[in-house]
């Protein structure tokens, strides 16, 4: 439990320092941002933007540094002909990142809005997930059946702490394990799937312009709420509210069972650490992230209820 622990929050630092995304800043190191919505521009944008406004930010930073600083718009592709492997830029953004975008472009080209295609999005790679996702939640149903006995466990080894006896501890341990068909890994590794894919929609949606400058039901889906909150536009805080209720309800339907009160506390502790920090980050992503992140937790909801309902009728 502790390892896991430290690994969320080495993730969730890692999630705050991410700079693959990098943004316009003027002569005082200031970010620059589009008046109108308010939302930071993108430096390293895949593709070209399309609206005029933010095309003269761009020209006009341009005028002002040096040419290694320059964003050469005319040489990017239009967002329409975008292709994964042009111009090459490393793995994780050639590989991971353009495939996504370019799997957005293409949606939001068939739907008419990218808005909806980051929705749409989110559920064809939610459902291509889902063999990880039920592992996932059928882990954490066995540990409520393995529960009373490794409760018992527990207590059997309460005040025993002799080398020989965390031995016999962990071998008992492992046969109920098995008994139950429960691998502990097997609850991290949809961790290990989730968290590259939010990064990949995080670097995409930030870096297409056809995304961030896009309205969506009454939603500018480059702006944050707290940029949004500054303009006026208290509407914003219903993503805020979406987004920490789908959390909430992610995190609690995805829990397993305990297998002591230290660790119930752990668990806990972490959960309360994550909802509040994502509470709090909530305030700073864009709308189209916020987006991505409702969908994303509403479609785990959703399997997690699939999941229990599907143990009950066994």
């Amino acid at each position: 439990m502790k390892k896991k622990s430290k690994l969320l929050i080495i993730l969730l630092v890692i999630f705050s320092l991410t700079g693959c995304t990098t943004y316009l800043k003027d002569n005082d190191g200031k970010v620059i941002k589009y008046e109108k919505t308010g939302q930071t521009i993108t430096k390293n944008i895949l593709c070209q933007p399309t609206d005029k406004n933010i095309i003269k930010i761009y020209n006009d930073y341009n005028k002002k540094v040096d040419k290694n600083q320059r964003v050469e718009l005319e040489k990017l592709p239009k967002c329409e002909n975008l292709k994964i492997f042009s111009n090459y830029e490393g793995i994780w953004t050639s590989v991971f990142v353009k495939t996504l975008a370019v799997f957005i472009l293409k949606i939001g080209e068939f739907v008419k809005s990218y808005g909806l295609a980051l929705i749409l999005a989110t559920l064809v790679i939610r459902f291509i997930a889902w063999p990880f996702t039920k592992k996932a939640a059928l882990q954490s149903e066995y540990l409520k059946k393995a529960q009373p006995e490794l409760t018992k466990l527990e207590k059997k080894y309460q005040n025993k702490t002799s080398q020989e006896q965390m031995m016999q501890k962990s071998q008992e341990m492992l046969l109920i394990y098995k008994k139950y068909n429960i691998n502990p890994m097997t609850g991290c590794l949809f961790s290990f799937v989730q968290i590259p894919l939010f990064f990949a929609f995080y670097e995409a949606i930030g870096r297409l312009p056809v995304v961030f400058e896009e309205r969506f039901l009454g939603f500018d889906l480059g702006t944050s709420p707290l940029t949004a909150f500054f303009a006026g536009q208290y509407h914003y805080l219903i993503l805020i509210i979406l987004i920490i209720a789908a959390t909430y309800f992610s995190f609690k339907l995805n829990s397993g069972a305990s297998m002591s009160e230290e660790q119930e506390k752990q668990m806990k502790t972490m959960k309360t650490f994550m909802i509040a920090f994502i509470s709090f980050a909530a305030f700073s992503i864009s709308a189209g992230i916020a987006v991505y992140w409702i969908t994303s937790n509403s479609v785990t909801i959703i399997q997690n209820l699939l999941v229990k309902r599907g143990k009950k009728n066994d």
